[in-house]
């Protein structure tokens, strides 16, 4: 989804999604550190590193219940002469050679036992006396057998949380073990809530008069801001005007919050006011981004005193589209990753995951879309693997509230105007709780679900009609697998290849993946989608580079049965016209089976260049893979009958002659 910025015909730059939020990332600080009680300390962020100020533990503990023993004594009867419990310190008790003492589990070693010996490995004997107890070993144990050494868990001094994690249960748990009551951590922001509109009314509203809406943003908005532990602040509703405007937004600031929110008010109107206060109050960083929906988005950034004896204080103002969809789906994309970054977290981006469509989806031929969707996890994804499977919530009108329904996700679907297959893996931004959306299918992994005979039955649909070229694109990058960026190139690489595909013989992508920079990974892909799947077209995308982690070509050379020289040629000289350091690709190129598999850069322009630069040769050379005896070589024409170059040349030059962005494109 990597647009650029561009004007917009109703005046104003429009600019892209990433450079929005990269923007509202770079602006927006944490909050200062405070200090508070242990149990307010979950969910907030450490604002300083914890040490240990003694050893865990902080004596030779017995692991199991037992008998602390000398090990030289080996199996026999003893005397058992003391007991060692946990709670007690154990002092005063010596087990010399030839006797034992009874430990239980976490008790102090006795001075003198150097092992323990379990009970199931020992036998009580019966004595007439009743001050004597003896036990018989059964086994020979070593030195050191069941004994925790001092220190062994956590060595004094030690750093057992960093500055930076986030508390939850466990490091709670830490937390008091090392004796900490009193935790310094980032505090999550103060939330002002408003709606604008001279429609709105209170949702308790009974009959409505005509022109009349009840106000459903400003309750999803503080049930949102609520869920992500954020404290709230009801501002109400304002008309639309100007000076009611301003007081509420004053009101909010002496409030001391964090964040304003408004919905509403942020359009083309004569009547939206929110964005000339903005910027009369502050600094107005964006007030349109290129999505669908939520293109009327405002952020601003606000310097004021909330009272006259404190200091300047950053305020971020976030004017959200008033329509209820677009209004939410700004939140989950700006919004959030602000509360984040302000609560102290050192990725403050959403989780992202690939995810099998359902069904297919028709995408908008202008903006990048966020397509709401449940998304769950099936053991059988429909290609015979486990994986996250995706279903639209239906009609995606912005005003359609029952679009967000049951949503857990916002797919990112690219510009193209095309549709996308059933069964496509597109990327998925996690906007809620997943662990419900386990879909029954995967209980039942031997039985085929409705997707799963549907993908199937598409599939063998498809294949009847000779329905093309498939193309599959994998991009690898241990960024966008880890879900600390988006995915930048596999979109733009399926838009290319849609925008081809005559050129191409009709191809279509089929199939998309994300994966880290990691060897194993990459084969395991490329060996599935060329020898299970047989894909015509497989393109890499990344890991092509000098780095350490660029391991993309390693991969594909260990898979590929006949390499093809020519192809990564063709890619070099085109990319050499934008950037010398594009003599630094080790990309690979290859035929396994039926399957042409292709390194590209991982930077967006790249592709395009590379692609159009293979075309004057990619589907004959497809269909010759494909084993079609009829597609003989170009006829090259010779210089004695007057041709400059030969064909092949001719056809490189005019595909290679459109400008592009300059750019390293070996590892772009």
């Amino acid at each position: 989804m990597g647009e650029t910025a561009r004007e917009d015909s109703s005046k104003g730059t429009v600019i892209s999604v990433e450079d929005a939020l990269e923007t509202v990332l770079r602006v927006v600080q944490r909050l200062p550190p405070v200090t508070v009680p242990l149990h307010d300390a979950a969910g907030k962020v450490l604002a300083e590193d914890i040490r240990a100020r003694e050893p865990l533990p902080p004596y030779p503990a017995s692991v199991k219940d037992g008998y602390a023993v000398v090990a030289s004594d080996g199996p026999g009867e003893y005397p058992v002469i003391a007991e060692s419990r946990a709670g007690n310190d154990g002092l005063g008790i010596t087990v010399t050679p030839g006797t034992v003492a009874y430990v239980t589990t976490g008790g102090p070693m006795p001075d003198g036992a150097d092992a323990v010996v379990q009970v199931e490995d020992t036998e009580e004997i019966e004595e007439h006396s009743l001050d004597s107890r003896k036990v018989r070993i059964l086994i020979q144990t070593s030195r050191g057998v069941d004994i925790r050494p001092v220190g062994c868990d956590i060595e004094a001094d030690a750093v057992v949380l960093t500055s930076g994690q986030k508390i939850g249960a466990s490091e709670i748990g830490l937390l008091a073990t090392v004796g900490v009551t009193m935790v310094k951590v980032y505090p999550t922001p103060t939330i002002g809530v408003l709606s604008t509109g001279d429609e709105l009314v209170e949702p308790m509203t009974g009959c409505l008069n005509r022109g009349q809406i009840r106000d459903s943003n400003r309750a999803m908005i503080l049930a949102a801001s609520l869920q992500h532990h954020c404290k709230v602040l009801d501002l109400g509703i304002a008309r639309d005007d100007e000076e009611v405007l301003e007081n509420i937004i004053n009101t909010a600031i002496s409030a001391g919050v964090d964040v304003i929110l408004t919905s509403g008010g942020v359009s083309m109107g004569d009547r939206d006011y929110v964005k000339p206060l903005f910027q009369r109050r502050g600094t107005v960083h964006f007030s349109k981004v290129w999505m669908k929906p939520g293109k009327p988005l405002n952020f601003a950034e606000i310097n004021s005193r909330p009272a006259e004896n404190m200091p300047m204080k950053r305020i971020f103002a976030f004017g959200l589209p008033g329509n209820p969809v677009s209004c939410l789906v700004c939140f989950h994309v700006f919004v959030v990753p602000t509360i984040r970054r302000l609560a102290g977290w050192k990725n403050p981006h959403l989780l992202r995951v690939h995810a099998r469509l359902r069904q297919p989806l028709k995408t908008d031929p202008a903006r990048p879309e966020f397509h709401r969707a449940i998304v769950g996890w099936e053991l059988n994804d429909g290609l015979g693997y486990p994986g996250f499977v995706a279903e639209s919530t239906g009609h995606q009108r912005s005003s359609r509230i029952l679009s967000m329904k049951s949503a857990n996700a916002l797919l990112e679907l690219p510009a193209t105007g095309s549709v996308i297959a059933a069964g496509t893996s597109v990327p998925a931004i996690i906007i809620s709780d997943i662990s419900n959306a386990i879909c029954e299918s995967s209980l039942s992994p031997n039985s085929a679900s409705p997707f799963q005979r549907f993908i199937l039955q598409e599939r063998t649909v498809a294949e009847s009609q000779d329905a093309g070229v498939r193309v599959a694109i994998l991009t690898v990058s241990d960024t966008v697998a880890s879900g600390a960026g988006p995915d930048r190139s596999g979109p733009r690489a399926v838009s290319v290849v849609n925008s081809c595909s005559e050129r191409l013989g009709g191809a279509r992508v089929v199939s998309t993946a994300v994966v880290p920079d990691d060897v194993s990974k990459i084969k395991d892909v490329l060996h599935r989608w060329s020898d299970i799947e047989q894909m015509d077209l497989i393109l890499t995308l990344g890991g092509t580079g000098f780095t350490p982690r660029d391991v993309t070509p390693e991969a594909t050379k260990e898979l590929i049965e006949k390499e093809t020289p020519g192809l990564l040629h063709v890619m070099m000289q085109e990319s050499l016209k934008v950037t010398p350091t594009a003599m630094l690709s080790r990309s690979a190129a290859g035929i396994r089976g039926s399957s042409l598999i292709i390194n590209m850069p991982g930077n967006p322009n790249a592709v395009a260049e590379c692609m159009e630069a293979l075309l004057p040769a990619l589907k004959h050379g497809l269909k010759q893979i494909r084993g079609d005896k009829r597609e003989k070589h170009p006829r090259h024409v010779p210089h004695a009958q007057g041709a400059t170059t030969d064909v092949w040349e001719q056809s490189y030059t005019l595909a290679s002659a459109s400008g592009t962005e300059p750019g390293c494109s070996c590892c772009r």
